[in-house]
């Protein structure tokens, strides 16, 4: 069931709509994404896609803030893969841009668990060209996992 859960964010977006009628993140980077699932697993999940025209900045090459982006959705899709109902809160994005992919280039997205506690996941997002599985962005996303409140506790008086 897990593993559905985390299949269906990555396919439909944060709020189930593949439609475009979801919110700013769903209409900017989900629709027509062409994000491909390959392989999912628990603690692991793997994606490819071709670099869109519309994700590129003005030096022609996939921009910083849409790689960002994918490190949130795929860290948090792996995050999911563990059975939890929410993917938590962003505290910190660590990104290393270590080379440039170009339009049209197919490219490998990998996220892996470092760690998911009671309240912390750490996860580890790699990007690599396909053609070479060379890496060309590194990130270490850690989310805050908000628990439910104890449930009240009723004494006898």
């Amino acid at each position: 069931m897990e593993l559905e859960r985390a299949k269906k964010y990555l396919e439909k977006g944060v709020d189930g709509y593949a439609n475009g009628n979801g919110g700013m993140f769903e209409n900017f980077m989900m629709q027509g994404l062409g994000l491909h699932l390959d392989s999912i697993e628990r603690g692991r999940v793997l994606c490819s896609m071709k670099v869109p025209v519309r994700l590129l900045n003005p030096g022609n090459t996939f921009h910083g803030g849409a790689t960002t982006s994918l490190v949130d959705l795929v860290g948090s899709a792996v995050i999911l893969t563990y059975g939890l109902t929410s993917t938590g809160v962003s505290v910190e994005i660590t990104l290393s841009l270590l080379d440039a992919a170009f339009t049209n280039e197919e490219i490998e997205i990998e996220g892996r668990a470092l760690r998911i506690g009671k309240t912390v996941a750490v996860v580890n997002v790699e990007f690599r060209k396909k053609s070479s599985a060379k890496i060309f962005a590194q990130a270490r996303h850690t989310k805050y996992l908000h628990l439910p409140p104890p449930a009240p506790v009723q004494t006898k008086m």
